[in-house]
């Protein structure tokens, strides 16, 4: 349960709920900065994570911006605009309304926001597995082995994906890249004492 946070406007402090709506200025708990604070009253209310949006029932009372049968919980914390409790995208502690939150994704204003991710643990694995499967091609597997076995080293902590899997793909990269590496470490020998034999 959660409950929206008005702050002062000069500590950004966190103001106590006594203070709103009084009507005269009162000073911050924090700063002692006379602050007078009118809030809609929804605002004081704890909100439950996806609970329903509500009629507005008061006059006077703030509705949403898309929604304006529904009483407003909380402003968008990029546009200002009043949510209803089902406009309410809660992203890392900041609000957002739903286009706030879908301009962010697309023009990567909000950092935090990540819907996609390179898939390290498969490049790898493909990287190593495709000369195997192909043996017209094998002989690209000089250069993607390394490539693969970098790869796997290299992101082995980073986040594989938006839902969890396991490390079973970097492993088989790491193993089919060493066993590539070996093979043409052993065809270099080969043919080097070849060569020196035959001088």
């Amino acid at each position: 349960m959660t409950m929206a946070v008005v702050k002062c406007p000069k500590c950004q402090s966190p103001l106590e709920p006594g203070l709103f709506n009084t009507g005269v200025l009162q000073p911050c708990g924090s700063c002692q900065t006379p602050v007078q604070a009118e809030v809609f009253p929804a605002l004081l209310r704890t909100i439950a994570p996806g609970a329903e949006g509500e009629q507005v029932m008061l006059e006077g009372e703030a509705s949403c911006f898309y929604h304006p049968v529904k009483k407003a919980v909380r402003p968008c914390d990029a546009c200002g605009r009043f949510l209803c409790a089902l406009c309410d995208c809660e992203l890392h502690g900041q609000h957002y309304c739903p286009s706030c939150l879908e301009a962010g994704r697309k023009k990567g204003k909000i950092k935090n926001l990540e819907n996609r991710r390179v898939l390290y643990d498969s490049l790898a694995l493909r990287l190593a597995l495709y000369p195997w499967l192909f043996i017209i091609t094998y002989i690209f597997s000089i250069f993607a082995a390394p490539a693969a076995l970098f790869i796997a080293i290299r992101y082995w902590n980073a986040p594989r994906s938006l839902v969890h899997r396991t490390k079973t793909r970097l492993v088989f990269a790491v193993i089919l890249s060493v066993l590539q590496i070996a093979f043409w470490i052993f065809v270099g020998v080969m043919l080097f004492t070849r060569g020196a034999n035959d001088v």
